[in-house]
């Protein structure tokens, strides 16, 4: 059923983008149950699947589920644009109890029994030791599903910031959010979410604006989220996710350097993060001047973007680079 988002003045300047490891590391567990989403992430459930046997997600599932509400405080939206995990980590364990038990109880009405079972009865008997302990099951899911590839996820999530941030400049809201049709609609100062679970609404901002998060495991969802005192949320699927687990294979390797040439070549396949023109010249053994050159080719190519970070120009693949790499 919709949700109909409805923009105010104040709104249209508190729009803004935040990445969340915490969200990513949720998203991922939940992943793991629906069968729809493992198209695009089948490689990356081969790899955690070693991982994945000594790992026990039942509590966090149990506040998962399908079409239901699952608890804000498992994962809140950032209060900057990118937290490290271990500090959205603190700031779960840090939940009021009384929030707890009551987003707790909320999420466990959604399942048929779940509130009357053994774990939901201690849930909610104990709410503070419930956030202890799934803050613990989401610190270990971390460690196993996301941080081994975190570098590769937050480049790609980055640069879907970076595109949309220029859509934003370029032609405002409504560029922005025509690139995410038909799950989203903007018209008349509304912004209408079609595939969201909750029942229709409508829900007036109220000059809080709206946090917008790339995700890689929400896909093929668009999502909304997060009641008072929380900034609205909607978290979308972050581009070039098709090709994000594509590993080259010989022939792709060799295809590339006969397209690129072996620099240009090395240069893209060993961006898995963002990178200076002057870390990539001591890994490649080249001189600057002529990486520098290579990026430039490869920038006017649609292969890289660039942005500046304090006193530096980090360069990172684009969807299609990765695609290229990875044989897409």
């Amino acid at each position: 059923m919709p949700l109909h988002m409805q923009f105010g003045a104040d709104d249209l300047l508190r729009c803004r983008f935040a990445i969340s490891p915490l969200c990513q590391t949720h998203e991922a567990v939940r992943t793991l149950r629906r069968t729809e989403r493992h198209g695009y992430h089948l490689p990356w459930l081969r790899r955690v699947r070693e991982a994945m046997a000594g790992l026990d997600l039942s509590e966090l599932w149990l506040l998962m589920p399908g079409r239901g509400y699952t608890p804000d405080f498992l994962g809140p939206p950032p209060e900057v644009p990118y937290a490290p995990f271990e500090d959205e980590l603190a700031r779960m364990r840090a939940t009021d109890p009384a929030v707890a038990r009551r987003e707790l109880a909320l999420s466990l009405e959604c399942t048929p029994g779940a509130a009357g079972s053994a774990r939901g009865r201690a849930m909610l008997d104990d709410p503070a030791r419930a956030v202890q302990r799934l803050a613990d099951v989401t610190e270990r899911a971390w460690r196993a599903l996301v941080a081994p590839d975190w570098p590769r996820l937050r480049a790609l999530l980055e640069t879907d910031i970076a595109h949309r941030s220029r859509q934003l400049a370029e032609g405002g809201l409504e560029r922005l959010f025509a690139d995410l049709r038909p799950a989203l609609r903007w018209t008349d100062s509304t912004l209408t979410i079609r595939n969201s679970v909750v029942p229709a609404q409508t829900q007036d901002l109220d000059g809080r604006g709206v946090l917008l998060m790339p995700s890689v495991f929400v896909w093929p969802d668009v999502v909304s989220g997060f009641a008072p005192p929380w900034q609205p949320t909607v978290i979308y699927p972050a581009r070039g996710v098709g090709g994000l687990w594509r590993e080259p294979d010989a022939v792709t390797a060799d295809a590339l350097v006969r397209l690129l040439g072996a620099s240009r070549a090395a240069i893209l396949s060993g961006l898995e993060e963002p990178a200076s023109t002057t870390a990539l010249a001591a890994r490649h053994r080249l001189a600057p001047s002529s990486v520098s050159a290579h990026l430039a080719v490869l920038r006017a190519a649609g292969l890289l973007s660039s942005r500046r970070q304090g006193h530096q120009v980090l360069y990172e693949r684009t969807p299609l680079g990765m695609a290229l790499v990875g044989g897409g």
